[in-house]
């Protein structure tokens, strides 16, 4: 593992077995007697460790490194000392130092800590990196559009941010809890990115889990952590997505499918702060900003016993509307052509256009799938279309397919309008086993909208599993 180190010691002949040692181990290494020498050269390299001796000729290694953590925080800094013992030790690493090792001190030591802190370096690195993508993925501005839906939008979530940022205690204690309600597609996850991205916690974790995919025996493990042993498999402790969000914001998307013996404990984690992993014997507390999202009409849940009102009021306290695409005029088209250019970069396809048959056709699908379906449809159209110009058709918009005829009634026998839309709802569901998602998108309508039908009839999706 290369790696580029500077030593800074007054003892000659410490100072070159170290460099030496380095060298041989296949490390850069360069050596420095003072601090003022040790400034020069640590501009001069860049390393990615400094070993700083505690006593040196103009001054001391503290001041060294208090100097040059006020301008770096990723060079490790480790100092290495004879005097003053644990006093010295916690007053470097008050001022910055990463570890300390003290005199006298063997060589393979010194290698063995090098080699851990330049590990430890790495994995910071690619986290910022990848903390950085994330950030320039987020943010109000992916939010592409100049409806007045969402105009209104923007403006909600810029207002939430700002009465954030204002207050005393942004940093340490988390905002009321944000529902994001809207149908499948619609881009709940970019809302929740840019509440914190946009936010004051844009710099600690940002951590996903859709309800819907966790396995209902693993949700409460996932969530809260285990301890070991607490149940056949426990080997290790398991930290939970709780305390992997502490200081950041855990976004919890479908929360809508969490199982009833969940939202008890995720209530207490709303409104006490505190989580209790499983098998653990006391509470541990938690920092966490709390974004949740749903298409489900939660509202018919509760009132059917799957979903619990408190836990519902509480996750009400601020709610956020994302407008389906269908109500958002030619905002399809400054989308569709954010995702041509994203395809073009990715497919060697650069100047590729919408025309105008293509443009009225976008604006005039109804886009069941909302911007989901719209990044399917200019992803296949990008990649197959034989010009420069993508033409209508080449758009592969779809119709939902239409239901099979209701057994024993035929296309001319008299039926009323309230009597054919309660046979074509139970059809649907008949024919998709009680998925509600299945079934809406085979009507062509969202799923918010059959199950507010569904509740009009009194029809539950246990009835036709």
């Amino acid at each position: 593992m290369g790696g580029v180190i500077l030593i800074v010691d007054d003892e000659p002949l410490l100072a070159r077995n170290i460099r030496t040692f380095l060298r041989n181990g296949g490390y850069e290494a360069e050596t420095a007697d003072c601090i003022a020498a040790a400034l020069d050269r640590y501009r001069e390299l860049q390393p990615d460790i400094v070993l700083i001796d505690h006593n040196l000729p103009d001054g001391t290694g503290l001041a060294l490194i208090g100097e040059i953590r006020a301008q770096d925080r990723w060079t490790k800094l480790v100092m290495i000392t004879a005097h003053g013992g644990v006093d010295v030790a916690v007053a470097a690493m008050k001022a910055g130092a990463d570890d300390y090792l003290t005199k006298p001190v063997a060589l393979d030591e010194i290698g063995i800590l090098i080699g851990k802190l330049l590990r430890q370096a790495k994995m910071e690195k690619s986290l910022s990196f990848l903390r950085a993508r994330e950030q320039t993925r987020s943010g109000l501005d992916r939010i592409v559009g100049q409806s007045p839906p969402v105009l209104q939008l923007k403006q909600r979530i810029r207002f939430l941010i700002q009465a954030e940022r204002s207050g005393d205690t942004a940093a340490t204690q988390p905002g009321p809890p944000v529902l994001i309600l809207g149908e499948t597609g619609t881009g709940k996850e970019l809302v929740a990115r840019a509440l914190h991205f946009d936010g004051s916690r844009a710099t600690q974790p940002f951590i996903e889990v859709n309800c819907a995919t966790l396995p209902e025996q693993l949700v409460e493990s996932e969530l809260f952590g285990h301890e070991r042993g607490a149940f056949t498999g426990a080997g290790d402790r398991k930290i939970g997505l709780f305390q992997a969000a502490d200081g950041g914001t855990l976004f919890l998307d479908e929360v809508g499918e969490l199982p009833p013996s969940q939202q008890a404990k995720l209530l207490k984690a709303l409104e006490e702060r505190v989580i209790r992993p499983v098998g653990g014997v006391r509470d541990r507390p938690i920092n966490v900003r709390f974004v949740a999202a749903t298409n489900a009409a939660l509202e018919d849940r509760v009132r059917q016993g799957e979903f619990r009102s408190d836990l519902f009021y509480r996750l009400n306290t601020i709610t956020l509307d994302v407008p389906p695409l269908r109500t958002r005029g030619d905002d399809v088209i400054a989308i569709a052509e954010t995702f041509m250019a994203e395809f073009g970069r990715r497919y060697g396809r650069a100047g590729l256009r919408l025309s105008d048959g293509a443009r009225r056709a976008l604006v005039r699908h109804a886009w069941p799938g909302n911007i989901r379906e719209l990044r399917n449809v200019i992803e296949q159209a990008s990649l197959m279309c034989a010009r420069d110009q993508i033409e209508d058709a080449d758009l592969a918009l779809r119709e939902p397919a239409p239901l099979i005829a209701p057994a024993g009634r035929q296309p001319g026998d008299a039926i009323g309008l309230v009597d054919a839309e309660r046979t074509l709802i139970v059809e649907a569901l008949r024919q998709q086993g009680g998925n509600v998602t299945l079934a809406a998108r085979r009507l062509g309508v969202s799923r918010d909208t059959l199950r507010y039908r569904m509740d009009k009839f009194a029809l539950r999706r246990s009835d036709f599993v």
